[in-house]
């Protein structure tokens, strides 16, 4: 793997895990529309280390939010109205939203890595991730803000993240769609949605940083891995901020279309 090659990945790992138009799509499609000739394993360990870019950039970016909502559940526990109180209840939700993505991850494991391996699946996944979009859009009524969340709420986006373990299936994509579905307002979808990719990022990369060692001549494409974090987290960074703006005032449709583009393109390549 080149320098050059890290950084344009790591763009499309930036840009593409925050907006709704899957990244681990994009990183499948992205050596066969680019024609670039990378082992295997030197993709698994690129693709770990992006990904903890892009954690980076999530904590950053809702740093000033964990460390309300941790000191400010800590608080209300203690207090004889806990379960009213908004940060206690921010906590739960985000701990029901990720039980369902972890223990698919867990069951899943051997599908979702077949899956990662073939042009055709992504291809398909892609166009269900437009479909959801589409869907989000003409049901939704984006009414809610985050503060009238509930448990069901949190449910309903967490089992909608359980699809985004296979690749072209966006992550922030379904549980954005997941609570419009609920009625919550795009904007409140994705502030939501950010956060409870925190726990899932953190758990899912401990596991697959482990494998690490299992890659031959990790050593000599350190720089290119450094490379791919750093530019992942600062890509990242932007467009999560790009989107949350973006979403207060414009519909999924956009992605949605881009996304039928990009299944086509993956489509004849294959073929």
């Amino acid at each position: 793997m080149t320098i050059i090659q890290a950084i344009i990945l790591g763009i499309i790992q930036g840009a593409t895990e925050f907006i709704p138009v899957s990244s681990s799509g994009h990183l499948v499609a992205a050596p066969y529309i680019f024609n670039w000739s990378i082992p295997e394993d030197q993709l698994f360990a690129f693709d770990v280390l992006v990904q903890m870019g892009t954690l980076v950039a999530v904590l950053i970016y809702f740093w000033k939010d964990l460390m309300n909502i941790i000191t400010g559940a800590f608080k209300g526990l203690k207090q004889k109205n806990r379960w009213e109180v908004y940060e206690v209840q921010v906590a739960i939700f985000l701990i029901i939203a990720t039980i369902p993505a972890g223990l698919a991850g867990l069951l899943l494991k051997d599908i979702v890595e077949s899956a990662f391996n073939s042009l055709t699946a992504t291809a398909i996944f892609l166009l269900f991730t437009a479909l959801l979009l589409v869907f989000a859009e003409r049901i939704g009524k984006k009414q809610k803000e985050l503060k009238e969340m509930n448990w069901l709420d949190a449910l309903m986006m967490g089992l909608f993240q359980m699809m985004a373990i296979f690749p072209g299936v966006s992550r922030s994509g379904t549980t954005i769609t997941g609570g419009m579905f609920r009625h919550l307002k795009r904007k409140d979808a994705a502030r939501f949605s950010f956060l409870m990719s925190i726990p899932i990022m953190v758990a899912a990369g401990a596991f697959t940083i482990m494998d690490l060692n299992s890659v031959e001549g990790l050593s000599s494409f350190l720089p290119a891995l450094v490379v791919g974090f750093i530019v992942s987290a600062l890509v990242g960074y932007l467009s999560i901020k790009w989107l949350l703006k973006y979403l207060a005032e414009h519909p999924l449709y956009y992605f949605s279309g881009y996304l039928v583009i990009l299944a086509i393109i993956l489509f004849i390549i294959a073929l």
